[in-house]
């Protein structure tokens, strides 16, 4: 019976290896109602200020990838951010907090950013022209990007101990530079105040009342600006999670100010670290940043249920990422999952670390060319609608699933992670509707896959009773099987950019929905149920 299986599964997934063993895994669905939501731009990436200088562990890895030196006429750029339709970008980083803007009332000159002992991360201050902005905005709004810009929120005040800074904000040349982003009519999704300021900050740190009172000067501003027309939000504060720190900041700032609470997280170490690739594949400590999520989301809803949570900034590995890690194939096991994490405690946005510069960018810092992770993010952003849905997951521990309202095709898309190095997983995916359980008790396992198979033909209801329903299936493994390879395969054909430096079409594999899904040894699948029953996305 099991070589009956298998020759079933080799016929609808040719260009997968199957291993000889495998997990028997059930994942139910309970799609009556959403546990949570994501913005429409939930996928969101970086564009740091980093110049070619910044050095981690005796390597350079930014070259010309920040805001003032990357090639913004380079054709691989527009074409990546494209395909999206829209990506969300966020301008922001480290040194923000030491840039000045090119503002005519200026009072000196604009400057580029030069190695200084005696500036906050060995940089001077730094100094964004207008052309330059200008130039950048002709991206933006021919690529349809959604901008989020990060301002300087050091501005004006004084260093009153080490790594402490007080006194007001001094808002004037931020409010000059938003005066003439408006006059420009750039369109401006968001403003964040600071980067890394919050808590014991990165660098630098501000207090909380100070910093909740700047946050009610800068939603002023941006009333005064926009008037009645539509308003940016306003987002802060850019920063590691501090329970007390995050509550305080809500409780100064007040209704309606702060919009969105942007926190950053670095949960694989140091980019020297070798422990990041073990790290990626532990399913016990890919957990351990939930409690991040759950207890912000807490935190939102007791001192700000008018804000939401966004992760403003994750790399994965801190200092440019990990040269061996982060631009792989591998790397997709720890961003996929974080994305399916926060999305179930109604993150709204997550910003990858960085579209371009460091080793974990989005795209390779010298060539423009997409790594593993851009497929990643596009497949997410194509397939996963807003509607986050309750799982119940029987099986292996080391198979990661989660559920959204599909974001084409209506009904269910769910994105499977098979963390093991040789246990194949063979899933059966079952609606909640025709579960003969109790709502909480739990799931009860097949003792014969033979019975999980004949319960998978009736999983989606009455609309699948004749048997000829399909999925589409995108499952995503390693070039010759090397977790480290830089390319990425797509239902076993690389994913590779076409003779005209086109994104590939990302075409999936149709199966009958009678059949379990095989989910191979580290490999990654995103599965679409066109025709789920799912009363939550519906409405």
């Amino acid at each position: 019976m099991r070589l009956w299986f298998l020759l079933l599964l080799i016929a609808c997934l040719p260009t997968l290896i199957l291993s000889e063993d495998y997990s028997d895994v059930t994942v139910i669905v309970r799609g009556s109602e959403t546990i949570a939501a994501t913005s429409d731009e939930f996928i969101c990436a970086t564009v740091d200020w980093w110049p070619p200088e910044k050095c981690n562990y005796d390597q350079c890895p930014w070259g010309k990838a920040s805001v003032l030196n990357m090639d913004l006429t380079h054709p691989l750029l527009a074409k990546a951010i494209q395909a999206f339709s829209p990506l969300r970008i966020r301008v922001g980083g480290s040194l923000q907090d030491q840039v000045v803007y090119g503002t005519p009332n200026l009072g000196s000159p604009c400057r580029p950013f030069t190695k200084a002992s005696s500036g906050l991360f060995g940089f001077s201050h730094g100094c964004i022209t207008m052309e330059r902005w200008d130039a950048m905005n002709d991206l933006f709004v021919n690529t349809g990007a959604v901008i989020t810009f990060g301002l300087n929120a050091l501005q004006g005040r004084k260093q009153i101990r080490k790594g402490v800074w007080g006194g007001a904000w001094n808002s004037s040349n931020a409010q000059e530079f938003m005066e003439y982003t408006v006059s420009m009519n750039y369109p401006i999704d968001s403003w964040e105040f600071g980067n890394e300021l919050s808590g014991s900050g990165i660098g630098a740190s501000v207090g909380a009342e100070q910093y909740g009172k700047d946050m009610v000067e800068l939603q002023n501003i941006v009333n005064q600006l926009y008037g009645n027309s539509w308003k940016p939000l306003v987002l802060a504060p850019g920063g590691f999670y501090d329970r007390q720190w995050f509550a305080q900041l809500l409780d100064v700032s007040g209704p309606n100010v702060l919009q969105g609470m942007t926190h950053h997280i670095y949960n694989l170490g140091a980019g020297n670290d070798p422990r990041v690739a073990n790290r990626i594949l532990d399913p016990q400590y890919l957990n351990k940043v939930s409690d991040t999520f759950r207890d912000l989301q807490l935190t939102i809803q007791r001192h700000g249920p008018w804000s939401a949570p966004w992760v403003g900034e994750a790399g994965g590995a801190y200092n440019s990422g990990s040269r061996t890690v982060s631009n792989t194939f591998l790397n997709s096991f720890w961003y996929l999952d974080q994305l399916g994490q926060s999305a179930k405690y109604d993150t709204k946005v997550y910003c990858r670390q960085t579209l371009i510069g460091g080793n974990y960018g989005l795209l390779d810092t010298d060539t423009f060319v997409p790594n593993p992770d851009y497929y990643s993010a596009l497949l997410w952003h194509r397939l996963m609608g807003n509607g986050v849905l309750s799982i119940d997951l029987g099986g292996s521990s080391y198979l990661r699933a989660y559920a959204h309202c599909g974001k084409q095709k209506g009904g269910v898309a769910l994105l499977l992670i098979n963390l093991s190095r040789n246990m194949g997983s063979m899933v059966s995916v079952r609606n909640d509707l025709n579960v003969g359980l109790a709502q909480g008790q739990g799931i009860t396992r097949d003792s014969s896959l033979v019975r999980g198979i004949k319960r998978t033909v009736s999983w989606v209801g009455s609309k699948a009773s004749d048997g000829m329903q399909k999925r589409e299936e995108y499952h995503l493994t390693a070039q010759d099987g090397n977790p480290l390879a830089r390319t990425m395969l797509l239902n076993g054909a690389p994913l590779e950019l076409t003779e005209d430096g086109d994104i590939p079409p990302l075409y999936p594999v149709q199966v009958s929905v009678s059949s379990p899904i095989y989910v191979a040894p580290l490999s990654i699948a995103f599965v679409v149920f066109p025709d789920f029953e799912a009363d939550a996305c519906q409405q």
